[in-house]
This record gives structure tokens, sequence and C-alpha cells, in this order.
């Protein structure tokens, strides 16, 4: 089963509007379309992954970076990314 955090749908559309990540429609109608297509399910974020956020490691500042890895810890789940700080806050990390 595949995942996506609501962070990671967060920062999509933020980094869309600043045109840093052009998608061919709306984000609204992109995200969702691409979500169903993949059969991928949508995370909600709980308050206990925002608070776990706040008090992980400073190794990492990155907000969003911070909440992904929090989701991954609350929900037990194993995070698809490159990026290595992710493990340094200590979520479980393949790639």
């Amino acid at each position: 089963d595949l995942f996506l955090s609501e962070v990671s749908t967060m920062e999509m559309v933020m980094k869309n509007s600043a045109g840093k990540l052009p998608f061919s429609d709306p984000p609204k109608e992109w995200i969702p379309a691409r979500l169903d297509h993949h059969q991928i399910t949508s995370l909600p974020i709980l308050p206990e992954v925002i608070y776990l956020s706040g008090e992980l490691s400073r190794v990492h500042h990155d907000p969003f970076d911070r909440l992904i890895a929090a989701h991954a810890i609350t929900e037990a789940m194993t995070i698809i990314s490159p990026d290595h700080p992710l493990s340094l806050l200590g979520a479980s990390r393949l790639w």
C-alpha cells in the first residue's frame, strides 16, 4: 500500500503557487487525479504528528521534512526518499 502525507500535498501546493512546481492542471485537480491513478491513499495530518514534529531532534530544521518524519514515525511507516536528513530525525527511510 502507498500513502502520501498531506504534508507533502501541502508542500506541492505551496511550491506550485510559488512557480517552483508546475502542474498541467490546478493542484486541487492534478494531485487527487494522480493519487487515484496510482492508487495512493492520502494520509491526514493528526495533532500527534504536529506535536511530535516539534519534539524531534534539531538536526534538521525544514518544517515540512520534520512533519513528514513525524508522520512516518507516528504511523510506523517507511518514507521513500533520497533525503538523508529524514533518517537523522529518526524516520525509517528507503532509497
